[in-house]
């Protein structure tokens, strides 16, 4: 498969996955990618978690549409300065509570027009946000995008053993797959208090770490709960680099950008 040219100009790509719903994945690529940002990078956020698009409330862009130009579509800039920009299913809603009941062909096809239609630019980082498991759209994205050679996988659990047991899983299918991962982000790894700003343990904590040895994965932190910094109703673009969780993030950050350079 060729490689898609609206992609000639982004010089990185990863992929963030998790083995479940609900840990939390999209609240991390946009951390991550806010984070990026605050290092003078440019950065693109692509959402194909077709049926359950939350990226562009996290960025505060509900309400935005795509426009179409001569070379394709052009993604919805989050920021002034124009360093963050999105692409998402929800901006092509006309109900954002609409539900998105499409069989895996029609999935699959969405894919690879966001992929050969969006003009992206010059990126310093593509970072995808994928739907839980191994689905259809999984295999589609690693597919499209393997002429490409992504940097590789960011995965995301939660400390509980369900989660843990599911991200096991994830690992399975990218080395199946053959996509490499960057690591693994323990999230929702206790909860900070918003009194004291003691940070306590809610759902056990190390698990990811662990795992992490066990599969000989490098772990890139935890990220406890911060109830100050509520992901699905803040605009996280403003909010975000006075937070509990920046210099945390901050941290992860250095870890990605290492090991995505490694994997070039």
């Amino acid at each position: 498969m060729q490689q898609p040219p609206q992609l000639d100009g982004v010089k990185h790509i990863i992929l963030v996955m998790s083995g479940k719903g609900g840990v939390g994945k999209s609240s991390v690529t946009t951390q991550l990618a806010l984070s990026l940002i605050a290092r003078g990078k440019t950065v693109g956020v692509l959402d194909i978690d077709l049926c359950g698009p939350s990226i562009p409330r996290m960025l505060g862009l509900d309400g935005k549409g795509v426009h179409q130009s001569s070379a394709g579509w052009v993604p919805v800039f989050a920021d002034e300065k124009k360093q963050l920009c999105c692409m998402s299913i929800g901006f092509m809603l006309e109900n954002k509570d609409d539900s998105v009941v499409w069989r895996g062909p029609k999935k699959t096809a969405m894919i690879r027009q966001f992929l050969t239609d969006t003009c992206w630019g010059e990126l310093d980082y593509l970072i995808v946000d994928t739907p839980p498991g191994t689905s259809d759209e999984n295999i589609s994205i690693v597919e499209h995008l393997k002429a490409y050679n992504p940097d590789g996988v960011v995965l995301v659990t939660t400390p509980q053993a369900v989660a843990l047991a599911d991200v096991r899983k994830q690992v399975s299918f990218c080395r199946q797959v053959g996509v490499p991962i960057l690591g693994l982000v323990e999230n929702m790894s206790g909860f900070i208090c918003p009194h004291c700003a003691e940070c306590n343990n809610l759902f056990s904590a190390g698990g990811g770490e662990a795992m992490s040895e066990e599969f000989a994965l490098n772990f890139l932190g935890r990220v406890p709960i911060d109830p100050t910094l509520t992901a699905m109703d803040t605009d996280l673009v403003k909010q975000f680099p006075t937070s509990s969780l920046f210099p945390v993030f901050s941290k992860i950050t250095d870890r990605v950008e290492e090991f995505a350079t490694r994997s070039q």
